[in-house]
């Protein structure tokens, strides 16, 4: 009896020595479809802050471009008429109003006194 149980004990101590091996060989076999060291990782992983720095890059060129784009096709702004152009005087636009027939010529020479006083 103790020879069946030392030669079952000599079996099982085999088998259980054969199994890290079973189990190194069937995932060498797997790793073939891992990703590995080095993928991306090169050194620690310092070159992953690309990718969110060219998402950054990616926005601000977009917005470079559309912003441009937009006020092209937009057209010229228009100034609300109640505000002058920048260096245009009160004189320039009482003229521009007697030009356009919104106030005769009496209003007129009243209201170039009134701004010469």
């Amino acid at each position: 009896m103790r020879k069946g149980l030392l030669r079952s004990a000599a079996a099982m101590s085999v088998v259980l020595g054969l199994v890290p091996g079973v189990a190194w060989a069937q995932a060498s076999d797997a790793d073939r479809y891992a990703y590995g060291p080095g993928m991306m990782w090169w050194g620690g992983g310092w070159m992953m802050i690309f990718g969110p720095l060219f998402m950054i890059l990616f926005f601000v060129v977009l917005v470079a471009a559309v912003v441009p784009l937009a006020r092209w096709l937009g057209g010229p702004a228009v100034m609300p008429p109640h505000q002058p152009l920048p260096g245009r005087t009160a004189l320039d636009i009482l003229k521009e109003r007697f030009a356009r027939g919104e106030i005769d010529k009496n209003e007129f020479e009243e209201r170039r006194r009134v701004l010469s006083e």
